[in-house]
């Protein structure tokens, strides 16, 4: 719904990536900002500032190279809208943090764990080649 990882995975990989990658993240619903969200952002200096909830109709620019999915119905709509584009869908599942109860801090520590799987799977996946083959 556009509220939790994919916004996310976009404010990390804004930091993450250079100024001149677009980036921009939509879902397949709109739903509410949610403020777990803006709070794990906050620890690492992120912020969604103003932004808001948006579908992939929203979106204003309909080309991309890539299109990265987190859940599965993400995923089956992002290839059943490029099934005739030239563009690139990669599949990273994360788990969904709205799913946990408990204390603040047991569903704190679950928004955080996604937020670092998303730092980790960015990192690896646009890491310049030099850095890919020292690691390897």
């Amino acid at each position: 719904m556009n509220a939790v990882r994919s916004p996310m995975a976009e404010q990390l990989a804004r930091r993450l990536l250079p100024a001149t990658t677009f980036v921009a993240s939509a879902g397949v619903r709109s739903g509410e900002r949610d403020p777990f969200v803006d709070a794990v952002l906050a620890e690492e200096g992120l912020t969604l500032g103003e932004r808001q909830p948006r579908t992939l109709d929203e979106l204003e620019d309909d080309y991309f190279d890539l299109i990265v999915t987190l859940a599965p119905e993400a995923h089956h709509a992002a290839l059943e809208l490029t099934r005739s584009l030239a563009v690139e869908v990669e599949y990273w599942p994360m788990p969904d943090p709205t799913d946990t109860g408990g204390t603040r801090e047991h569903i704190m520590a679950a928004y955080r764990d996604v937020r670092e799987r998303l730092k980790a799977r960015i990192a690896r996946r646009f890491a310049p080649p030099e850095a890919k083959s020292a690691a390897d």
